[in-house]
């Protein structure tokens, strides 16, 4: 017998999560420059010089601890969103928080819910914790929200073991979004012991009237919890930041778990910068609406079907070519999504990149389609 064999099952079981092809590791392999990855929906345009000013100040004191509570980080985000500061909980990225959520609800007799096609990091921490899951069918392709969350068919699946629902809004991979009455009357009919955790990584992209701001329910249900994360809009992916709004008393609770100095002193000055600088933002949407329909208008001149999306990527339907593609266009310096692991072969996801990257996109794409 070996260390190996005293490990969880459930560990051993996990099957890592995969991210996009790193820019560098393919011009390595294929002796190239300037390859164009279109693949984690990074934020094209960098980030904010506020950023990178505010970096270079807090790079000259990296021989400290950062601030274990975040407490300026945490008053900013309270005075943007209007919120109390002991109701956020900061991460090492919005996944740290859902590992954190996981773990302090989550066990061997628990269940979560969570919908087919939605975020592969809850499968992750579900595992991880050893609890069940109980995965809804999503929404068919000729729906409204293709692929999207089909909240009927997730609250048929609660039971007396349930303890967290994991909802994306918008959802990654499909950019599809639940509408402001429907999320809220599914909120409402959950059992209050149950955590519902709304995440909304993509949230300052989208731009519909009838899109929700969970935040604003927090008084309304104890046991909603909402995911943000700094790495999307604000170009700070490298960084890894992201948070929770809850109630203080689930605050509590996430903090009991929390790794003490879980985001750095850099990441954390960058990101009290972001939050400053909302000329980058708008800057930063308007290139994403520009792009998604550069993107959108293409693949309808060669009548090639999408999901409609509202965030910051759109995945494309290439049927049975979409392996050949996906390895063509990375022969050509260009790296772009599969999505077999999320049970759309079919698929390929496409950041929305500069006008710029997206034309050099099509040009490859019209050689290969």
């Amino acid at each position: 017998m070996s260390v190996i064999d005293s490990a969880l099952a459930q560990v051993k079981q996990l099957h890592p999560y995969t991210p996009g092809k790193p820019v560098e590791e393919l011009e390595r392999e294929l002796g190239i420059s300037n390859a164009i990855k279109l693949a984690s929906n990074e934020n094209p345009l960098g980030c904010s010089q506020l950023v990178q000013r505010a970096i270079k100040r807090a790079s000259s004191h990296i021989e400290l601890y950062p601030d274990a509570n975040a407490f300026y980080l945490k008053r900013a985000l309270a005075e943007r969103l209007a919120v109390d500061a002991g109701q956020i909980t900061i991460g090492n990225g919005s996944n740290d928080v859902l590992d954190l959520l996981a773990r302090t609800f989550l066990d061997s007799s628990a269940e979560a819910i969570y919908s087919e096609h939605a975020f592969l990091v809850y499968a992750l921490v579900v595992q991880a914790c050893g609890a069940k899951a109980r995965v809804a069918p999503a929404l068919p392709e000729d729906a409204e929200q293709a692929y999207g969350h089909d909240l009927s068919a997730m609250l048929a699946l609660i039971s007396e073991n349930t303890r967290v629902i994991f909802i994306a809004n918008p959802n990654n991979p499909t950019g599809t979004w639940l509408k402001r009455t429907e999320l809220k009357d599914f909120i409402d009919a959950v059992p209050g012991h149950i955590a519902v955790i709304v995440d909304e990584a993509y949230f300052e992209y989208v731009d519909e009237n009838d899109y929700p701001d969970a935040l604003q329910w927090l008084g309304e249900f104890p046991n909603l919890i909402v995911t943000r994360t700094f790495s999307k809009i604000y170009g700070l992916a490298g960084l890894r930041v992201g948070y929770a709004i809850s109630s203080a008393e689930v605050n509590d609770l996430l903090n009991r778990l929390r790794q003490p100095f879980n985001a750095n002193t850099l990441a954390l000055a960058a990101a009290i910068a972001s939050l400053a600088d909302q000329e980058f933002v708008k800057a930063s949407l308007g290139n994403n609406q520009k792009g998604l329909r550069q993107l959108a208008d293409y693949f309808d001149s060669k009548n090639i079907s999408y999901i409609p999306s509202v965030a910051n990527f759109l995945s494309v339907k290439f049927g049975r070519q979409s392996e050949d593609i996906y390895a063509n266009l990375l022969q050509q310096g260009i790296i772009v999504r599969p999505l077999g692991n999320y049970n759309l072969p079919e698929y390929l996801r496409i950041t929305i990149g500069t006008e710029q990257q997206l034309a050099s996109l099509m040009e490859k794409l019209d050689g290969l389609l």
